[in-house]
């Protein structure tokens, strides 16, 4: 079976992230390691690095994902907003190294006022910059698929393709398949031949073996709406066919899904609980 799991907050510290996932019967989590929303970043401790990875061995939680800040864009034509957006995302792989966390995800960023060529060698130019100041090759990038809101770049798969290509050190790289964002990219997931279609046509441009984590999102707005709003498992626009389709295939038993669905109660039961629970029950159904 697949390791299933959501994104938890790390309020109080580190290792509340992973007791959050623990009682939410989750087997991984993702955090973030700073306030996603700004800039700068409280140091990391000796202690914090210990408690949270104690609390990973104490309650057997696997696969601790990182998701980086959303102010990043290394797409951006702006000089002094790309050097910002480098150095962040070094610093960004920098905590997740010393929290022992080896894949850092990323939305590559969005073109504004420039074009989407310029974008994509302004992300490929960045990679490599942050690939030569970052020099731990046990934590790496995992480019996210997006959905497309605006210039953002990475909803084709084309465009990752070319950034992967692009890049002097593409093994340091991966993929994280965001289930909403690919839907409301355009690409179908609903009936089993589109799902086999979308996902021949991932591997044929990048490769499955690149997908080194799964977002678990329904998609509050429709197939290629283009617009990011994530919803709970099978109450959305995808419903529960494109999750049954991922559940059940052998290829991606091995790699972690995260689900980054809203938090909340329903009946005295956490939603993320219940959200699992309808994915366990998916595997190997058809």
């Amino acid at each position: 079976m697949a390791c299933l799991g959501a994104h938890m907050s790390i309020a109080g510290g580190y290792y509340k992230a992973v007791e959050a996932a623990h009682r939410c019967q989750c087997d991984c989590v993702q955090i973030f390691t700073k306030n996603n929303n700004q800039w700068r970043a409280k140091k990391i401790t000796a202690e914090d690095v210990d408690t949270f990875q104690a609390r990973l061995t104490e309650l057997e939680i696997k696969h601790p994902l990182s998701h980086s800040s959303y102010l990043i864009n290394l797409a951006s034509p702006d000089p002094k907003l790309w050097k910002q957006s480098v150095d962040a995302f070094v610093m960004e792989l920098e905590r997740a190294h010393f929290l022992g966390i080896p894949y850092v995800v990323l939305h590559p960023g969005a073109w504004t006022n420039s074009d989407e060529a310029s974008g994509i060698r302004q992300v490929v130019r960045a990679l490599n910059e942050v690939h030569l100041q970052f020099r731990h090759e046990n934590t790496q990038c995992l480019l996210e698929t997006t959905a497309g809101q605006g210039t953002t770049l990475g909803w084709r798969f084309e465009q990752l393709a070319e950034m992967l290509d692009g890049v002097r050190d593409p093994n340091r790289l991966g993929v994280c398949f965001d289930t909403c964002h690919v839907f409301a990219a355009g690409y179908p997931l609903g009936a089993e031949k589109d799902y086999q279609q979308t996902m021949h046509e991932f591997n044929r441009l990048i490769g499955v073996k690149r997908i080194k984590a799964f977002h678990l999102n329904d998609s509050k707005r429709e197939l290629g709406s283009r617009v990011d709003r994530h919803e709970h498992i099978g109450r959305g626009k995808m419903g529960v066919a494109p999750f049954r389709h991922l559940m059940s295939d052998g290829r991606f038993r091995k790699i972690p899904m995260y689900l980054e669905t809203p938090k909340g109660e329903e009946k005295g039961k956490a939603l993320d609980v219940i959200n699992l629970q309808k994915l366990r029950r998916m595997v190997g159904k058809k």
